[in-house]
This record gives C-alpha cells, structure tokens and sequence, in this order.
C-alpha cells in the first residue's frame, strides 16, 4: 500500500478527493491528513494580498471575518473530518489530525512515524509565500526526505 501524507488547510471538496485518490491509478493508498487552523494577523496581511493579487477584493476585505487562532478550532475539527469522510469514501484508508504549532515540525514527524512515501500539499495559492519559496510544499522539500507534490485545490470549500 502506498502512504501518502496530505497536508491541508480547508476542507478537501469532492473535486480534491477524486484528484489526489486517482494519482496513482488503481493503487491502494492509505492518506495521513494534517490540517492546520487559520493563523495569526501576518496571515492574514498575506491571505488578503493573495486574494488581491487573484482580484477577490470581495474576499480581501472579508479576511477580517475569518476566525484565527482558538476560535478557528472547532471549524478545523469539522473541515478535518468532513475530508476524513470523503477520502474514506472512496474505498481508501484515512487518518487525520490537527497542526496547532510549527506545522513542518509535525509534517517531518509524520513522515518518519509512518514511513510515508511522499507528501502532498493541497492548498489554495499563495503568491507571496511561492514567490519567496515560504510556501509549506517549497519548505518542505528540504526537510522532509520523500517526493513533494505541491498541488491547488480546485475550488472553494
């Protein structure tokens, strides 16, 4: 069986699941999910200038909105387990837990804990964080020792 650790940072939709369980055609995989809560201000500074830079303005200026710290648990929770579902679904194996601090730290733990063979990042675009190769999938490949696929969800949860 082929060990995937997936990690994201909002519910996965019907098209992320069909996507990321049809990579390896008809291979057994079993998903290990990371998820990590919305962050602190400096997040959020940079989630509002992704969405001007893809000309969400209306998004932007609701970035204020958006719970961030404990608040932002308990939708995490449920983002988890709703991909947790859907991924099982499909017929594969998945487990998940939340990321509440250093999630590269927990990321390289998961991958030595469970001998993954490769590590897929599914999150919206960040611009700024890939241009300055800050983005967890660019970070990630210098510390976690398995193939890195960085990929964009393909719609808003």
């Amino acid at each position: 069986m082929f060990t995937s650790v997936l990690m994201i940072e909002k519910a996965l939709t019907s098209a992320d699941v069909e996507f990321v369980t049809t990579l390896h055609g008809d291979e057994q995989v079993s998903f290990h999910v990371l998820l990590q809560p919305r962050g602190d201000q400096a997040d959020r500074l940079l989630r509002a200038i992704d969405d001007i830079a893809l000309g969400e303005l209306d998004e932007a200026a609701r970035e204020r909105e958006t719970p961030e710290g404990a608040a932002a648990k308990e939708p995490a929770e449920q983002a988890l387990e709703v991909s947790l579902k859907a991924l099982r679904a499909t017929g594969g194996e998945a487990e998940g837990r939340l990321v509440e601090d250093h999630p590269l730290d927990a990321l390289k733990d998961l991958v030595d804990e469970i001998g993954a063979d490769e590590v897929i990042v599914l999150t919206d675009p960040h611009y700024v964080e890939e241009f300055f190769h800050r983005d967890w999938a660019s970070r990630a490949r210098h510390k976690v020792g398995v193939p890195v696929l960085k990929l964009f969800s393909h719609s808003k949860a």
